[in-house]
Order: structure tokens, then sequence, then C-alpha cells
């Protein structure tokens, strides 16, 4: 049994999204990221970065004691290489994986997370005009880097679905609010269709629907609260 810990966001739903195609047994472990529980000593311990999600994995293939794993690509290799599905294990299959996955967490990740931030600022946090041009421009770039991986292959590691596609596909559910209109990027589109009618990756995006806390039912107050937990996090000290 695996224990993810996890909030339904884009990082969190790649980890469903494969779990839920391995067939694999999991339990979801609530971390409300607006109420901080990143921050906990419990979870910690197991993800040091204090971000979701992560993995406590009981029933390890070593058959030693319960093994956990923090960060997103991380967790999906080490998933994947459990269950034997989805990541290749020849030379050149596995670094056509590998360095998709590392793209995504490197750039996909970051700049559309970036992008998402600042578009939904308010006029109180001052003009944001340059950050949601930088920021909008760059992920239109990295859907051409998409698009263009994929007009002529079926998937962005060659013809098999891999990872590389699971951890990339979440990001770009949202393709509207990062101001992007995905009738640009013709290929890229074929490829977002195909993978949104997988029955796992449906299964994957929809888990923990109940959990999340809409923005537009909060007060102003609570909506702050969360934004000072959030964002502009600084060092934390280390234990005594």
């Amino acid at each position: 049994m695996i224990d993810l810990h996890y909030w339904p966001t884009p990082n969190g739903k790649k980890i469903s999204i494969l779990l839920e195609e391995c067939s694999m047994e999991y339990r979801i472990v609530p971390c409300n990221i607006g109420k901080g529980d990143q921050f906990e000593d419990d979870f910690l311990a197991i993800s040091p970065n204090n971000r979701m999600p992560a993995l406590v994995d009981h029933a390890p293939s070593d058959g030693g004691k319960p093994v956990s794993v923090f960060e997103s690509g991380a967790m999906m290799m080490y998933i994947a290489e459990k269950a034997g599905q989805f990541y290749p294990q020849d030379l050149r299959g596995r670094y056509e994986v590998n360095q998709w996955v590392i793209w995504q967490m490197a750039n996909q990740g970051p700049k559309t997370g970036e992008c998402g931030h600042f578009r939904r600022l308010d006029d109180a946090q001052g003009d944001q005009s340059y950050a949601v041009r930088r920021f909008t421009d760059e992920v239109n770039r990295i859907y051409g880097v998409l698009n263009n991986r994929l007009y002529d292959r079926p998937y962005l590691a060659g013809d098999e679905y891999t990872i590389a596609d699971m951890i990339c596909y979440p990001w770009t559910v949202g393709w509207e609010g990062q101001g992007q209109d995905i009738e640009e990027f013709e290929y890229f589109r074929r490829w977002f269709e195909e993978l949104g009618e997988r029955p796992a990756v449906k299964a994957g995006m929809a888990a923990g629907g109940d959990l999340s806390e809409g923005f537009t039912k909060l007060v102003p107050d609570e909506i702050e609260r969360i934004r000072k937990l959030l964002y502009n996090q600084r060092a934390r000290p280390a234990p005594a």
C-alpha cells in the first residue's frame, strides 16, 4: 500500500494519474496546503522541502522498511519502476523519458505556476503587467516546445505512452487561465485530447476532488491568510 500525501493541484495529480494507470493500491493522505499541513513535522520528515506530493510505500520491492519519496519526478520514476510500466529500462528509452520528466519539473511546472500566480493577483499587489506578460509568453513558448516535439511522434518520448506524458498533462488542463489558445498548437491538441479521454487519466484528475477549497467561496481575510502562508516564504531555521 502506498500512502500518497496529496492535495488536488497539478503536481499532486501527476502522481494520482500514474497510480491509476498502474492499477496500484494507494491511500490519499490529505495535505491541506491552505492550512499549512506541509509545515508539520511529520510531513517534513518525508518531504523536507515542505511541498506536496510525497509518498510512503509500506511494501517496497526490496521487502525492507517503508520507503518515502518526495519530488513528483522522483515519485513517478519510483512508482513506474516498481510497477514495471510506463518507464523503459533500456538505456536510450529510459533517457528519452528522463529528459522530459526533468524538463517538466525545471521548465513547464515552474513557469506555468508563476504565470498563474501573477495572473491571479489583484490590483492591491501593484502593477504586475511585466510579470504577466513575461510568464504568459514563456508558457506560450513551452506549449510550442510540446507542439514541436509531438508533430512527428504520438507521445513525448516516442511511440509509447510513458510517465513523460503523465507528468506534463495536468499542467496543460488550465490553458485558458494561462492566457493560451490551444488552437495554435495542432499537434499538442491531438495529444491533449487523447490523454484526456484515458479512463485512468480521468480518475487521476478527479482524485481528491472533494478536498478542494475554491477561493471564490472564501472571505477576503481567509484569502489573505492563505496568500501569506503560501507566498514569499523564507528559510526555516535549522533544529536547535
